[in-house]
């Protein structure tokens, strides 16, 4: 798998002159973190051939709380990752155990302590909310704990059963509780005013930063800009077309093998790049930029789009603000609602 990754990024014409310069990168998806140092390095040395990597880039390795040991975190460190992002998901072991994570709470707030001892000052932990064994008092001590330990980017995402997995089948058969959208709800609120109060920003749905500590990698994906994505699933962007990789791994590793890169591209209609705009923009605290719509798309979208905002607006759950469309509190509970009717 290392050596086709390497293979394709070496195949891999580029999206224009000006991408050969590369911000950020970003090992995710799967489990990164249970490659070894020489597997890391030779996907990252395929990296440096084949781009020019900014001295300052942004370099991220997705973790998982047991894989972050003192050695591993000198390892990764000295290959140049400077940032990390840990799905502890939970400090409740209960709740850990029902989700059948591998790692334990003792683990969870271990592995915190080994990133802030090995001089990590850049690094995230995703939190889960709205699990049936989640209370309100439960929700409330793992922000806090997260707060305490003045963790500097924190993700936090409702739980979502995804159809035909085991949890799916469980919840089905009785043999466990189903998710409460009320809870969520709730639960989504709560941790809005906490953070606030805290002094994070809360920049993106989902993501709340300490001051100057947003995800560079992650906030280019919501400012519309060219990324590639190597591997598996992989998704690439142009801004004007998306391509993605098979998803088996097989197939993957034999296609490279023969030098082809295995994927399929979908051009964007002008309509589908201000939908594709439309949706990852309103997610931001910056909102939908309608002089940006204007020059983009012309007069007429802009004008349309401020048309069809006017019930949420008048409904209180989208602000009109220097020109631009901003979620409200409330309305960041309807976030993908409100971005589908927005849609041209």
């Amino acid at each position: 798998m290392v050596e086709s990754i390497a293979k394709e990024i070496a195949l891999t014409p580029f999206i224009s002159e000006a991408e050969k310069y590369i911000e950020t990168i970003y090992f995710g998806g799967g489990t990164p973190s249970i490659l070894n140092e020489k597997e890391l390095a030779s996907i990252l040395n395929a990296l440096h051939e084949k781009f020019s990597i900014s001295s300052g880039a942004e370099i991220t390795l997705e973790a998982n709380p047991d894989d972050i040991t003192p050695s591993a975190l000198q390892q990764w460190k000295a290959l140049g990752i400077n940032r990390l992002s840990t799905g502890i998901q939970s400090f409740v072991e209960a709740e850990l155990k029902w989700m059948n994570r591998a790692h334990n709470a003792n683990e969870a707030l271990a592995c915190i302590d080994h990133m802030k001892q090995a001089g990590f000052d850049n690094y995230s932990i995703d939190l889960i909310y709205g699990s049936p064994l989640l209370d309100d008092e439960a929700w409330a001590n793992n922000v806090q704990m997260a707060i305490t330990q003045n963790i500097p980017h924190i993700s936090c995402y409702a739980l979502t059963v995804e159809p035909k997995t085991a949890l799916d089948k469980m919840i089905r058969d009785h043999k466990k509780s189903p998710v409460d959208p009320e809870r969520q709800a709730r639960q989504f609120l709560l941790l809005m005013n906490w953070m606030k109060e805290a002094g994070y920003e809360h920049y993106e749905i989902s993501n709340f930063a300490r001051p100057g500590m947003r995800s560079r990698h992650n906030s280019s994906y919501w400012q519309g800009n060219s990324y590639y994505g190597f591997g598996p699933s992989a998704h690439s962007f142009t801004g004007h077309a998306r391509k993605w990789n098979v998803a088996n791994n097989s197939l993957y590793i034999q296609s490279l093998q023969k030098n082809v890169i295995p994927y399929e591209e979908e051009l964007l209609t002008p309509t589908q790049q201000l939908n594709e705009y439309i949706m990852i923009s309103l997610r931001t605290s910056e909102g939908i930029n309608l002089q940006q719509i204007q020059n983009s798309f012309g007069q007429e979208a802009a004008d349309n789009l401020l048309k069809t905002a006017e019930p949420w607006i008048q409904g209180k759950k989208v602000k009109l603000r220097d020109r631009s469309l901003v979620l409200t509190t409330e309305g960041k509970l309807f976030a993908d609602g409100i971005a589908a009717d927005l849609f041209s």
